[in-house]
């Protein structure tokens, strides 16, 4: 069967576009015209560097847990939880003890993430 170009699998992320974010951070990414999706799995006790963008992001706890830094504050997250995170905000996040595996949404998409590298910034 002839997988159709439009459609994706969140457990098969070999179509996605792949960046290495930090050690222990990589992200398999897939863009639209209007917002972007991105399936990042966080290795036990990883974590990213503080970071802001323009762009509106949706962040959604697949699996696992962590800490999410947003601003001034840390909030602990768990599978199931979700949040929102404004352009410009500061943020980053740290897997808990068994990781965790975070849907993100980009609104609009970030050009720098539309090609394959390394880093939460072009490159």
């Amino acid at each position: 069967m002839t997988k159709h170009p439009e459609f994706h699998n969140i457990d098969d992320c070999s179509d996605a576009i792949v960046r290495q974010l930090a050690d222990g951070l990589s992200a398999h990414i897939y863009p639209g015209d209007q917002a972007m999706i991105s399936v990042v799995t966080v290795e036990p006790g990883a974590s990213g560097s503080l970071h802001q963008h323009p762009e509106e992001q949706w962040g959604m706890c697949l699996e696992g847990s962590g800490i999410r830094v947003q601003g001034d504050q840390e909030i602990p997250f768990a599978k199931g939880d979700f949040w929102r995170t404004p352009g410009g905000v500061p943020h980053t996040m740290r897997a808990g003890a068994d990781g965790c595996r975070v849907l993100d949404i980009f609104a609009p998409p970030r050009d720098e993430y539309r090609k394959p590298g390394s880093g939460f910034g072009a490159g």
